[in-house]
């Protein structure tokens, strides 16, 4: 009996996927519930598992290969009994029995009839010999001679490029080896050894005139294509989706961070020792950004069809980057968590991400979306939204700039923020408003403890 092996649901928004490795090949045994195949989408990498113990029977998607959800992956055949197999083998072998020559050998057998036997083994002998002639004529033909030059030496011919023939055979080997490692045109280079020669102390110098090539350009050439990832893909259509759908804004300012680095040095300390995690920037930025979406209900909301969704919860998307590309798990409940459970979840958000093992329902929910370009040290930017939300909130580096504090200049730590919003649904009054809300609270934390 065989059993197919489907596609499985993949999860809000997402409708295709790529199969990206088969963990096993045909023919090869599985196990219940063993994953046999890999799958690549825009978000996670999933497993699909062997849904009956049996042999991999056939592979209808092969990798690299884009699928739907519910499309056939291949085909597992179900492990029979040992009854069945007793059975199978037993009739094998009775039908063996009736056509195998053993019977005709218990006969006895004289005289002419006995010659004619032998007769009849070397007719079949000679059919064999025909059939394997026939195989070798079948097979593909093969060079088995090489062709080599006429001197057989291996290091002229690689060195032919580089080196001209006239000056090859007064090379000494360590000029021949610095030429092969670092691939140098001499046709052009005059030796000041005898008779110029070309010495050492010669490529020596011409390597100090010469730029080395870098060494991407040495391992890889110099260019190289890559097939783009699903996740790369995705991405990409993604954000073109968002700048063509949306009508995109983006509105800044400037936030002193002077207070919070205060309160991070003066209780970090105690705040690691009672909760074994650090105290971050990001459990003050969801707090602040909580605040301001509830004064402003519309950059928590989504447009569906010609509806406003406003939502009542407040689920903090947070932009991680990985080795694989960027992906945005979800901080939810964001304004029932503490600054711990905040900073808690965040950091093991990213570790998860980084070792791949984010899942759907990580990524599912947000309703708002902060991105830290600061921590690779970005200025300004304008982040593009993450549809079908309507806000996102760009954090950058924190540089010490001069500024007029009640008539004097002192230097204070500030921090540009960036804030894209649809404008078909947030006015620009909303989204300043929205923006400047976030600052007294980054600027005056205790609001944050206040609920002011």
């Amino acid at each position: 009996m065989t059993n197919q092996i489907l596609v499985p649901a993949l999860g809000e928004s997402i409708t295709e996927a790529t199969v990206s490795k088969w963990l096993k090949s045909v023919g090869e045994p599985v196990d219940s519930d063993e994953p046999l195949v890999e799958l690549e989408t825009d978000k996670v990498n999933i497993e699909v598992p062997s849904p009956h113990s049996g042999t991999l029977h056939s592979i209808k998607a092969k990798a690299g290969d884009t699928v739907e959800v519910g499309a056939l992956l291949g085909v597992v055949e179900e492990k029979k009994s040992n009854l069945s197999k007793t059975i199978k083998k037993k009739e094998i072998e009775e039908e063996q029995e009736k056509y195998t020559s053993p019977k005709i050998e218990k006969k006895k057998i004289v005289g002419k009839k006995s010659r004619k036997l032998s007769t009849k083994k070397q007719e079949t002998l000679k059919l064999s010999d025909f059939a394997e002639e026939e195989k070798e004529k079948e097979k593909p033909l093969v060079l088995k001679t090489l062709v080599e030059p006429e001197n057989n030496n291996i290091h002229e011919i690689s060195e032919q490029k580089y080196i001209p023939p006239k000056t090859r055979k007064n090379l000494s080997p360590a000029v021949r080896k610095i030429i092969e490692e670092n691939k140098i045109d001499i046709s052009t280079l005059e030796g000041t050894g005898k008779d110029g020669r070309i010495a050492k102390g010669d490529l020596l110098n011409l390597m100090g005139n010469i730029p080395q090539p870098s060494k991407r350009r040495s391992t890889h050439g110099p260019e190289e294509r890559v097939k783009m990832t699903r996740l790369r893909l995705t991405i990409a259509k993604r954000l073109k989706e968002a700048q063509d759908s949306a009508a995109m804004l983006t509105t800044f300012n400037e936030v002193d961070m002077q207070n919070i680095i205060q309160m991070k040095q003066d209780y970090k300390e105690d705040f690691q020792k009672k909760y074994s995690i650090k105290l971050g920037f990001m459990s003050f930025f969801a707090k602040a950004c909580v605040v301001a979406l509830k004064n402003f209900p519309a950059v928590n909301a989504e447009i569906e069809g010609n509806h406003i969704i406003y939502k009542n919860y407040y689920n903090i998307s947070i932009a991680i980057g990985t080795d694989r590309g960027l992906v945005v798990p979800v901080l939810k409940k964001a304004d029932e968590l503490s600054f711990a459970d905040i900073e808690r979840n965040i950091f093991l958000l990213s570790e998860k991400a980084r070792e791949g093992k984010i899942t759907i329902n990580d990524l599912q929910g947000g309703t708002f979306t902060i991105s830290n370009g600061g921590i690779y040290g970005s200025m300004l930017s304008t982040p593009i939204l993450n549809p079908p939300q309507t806000g996102i909130l760009g954090m950058h580096n924190i540089v010490e700039r001069p500024v007029v504090i009640k008539g004097n200049i002192v230097i204070r730590p500030i921090m540009y923020l960036a804030l894209s919003y649809d404008h078909r649904i947030i006015d620009g009054k909303e989204a300043v408003s929205f923006l400047k809300t976030v600052k007294e609270c980054l600027q005056e934390p205790r609001r944050l403890f206040l609920d002011l």
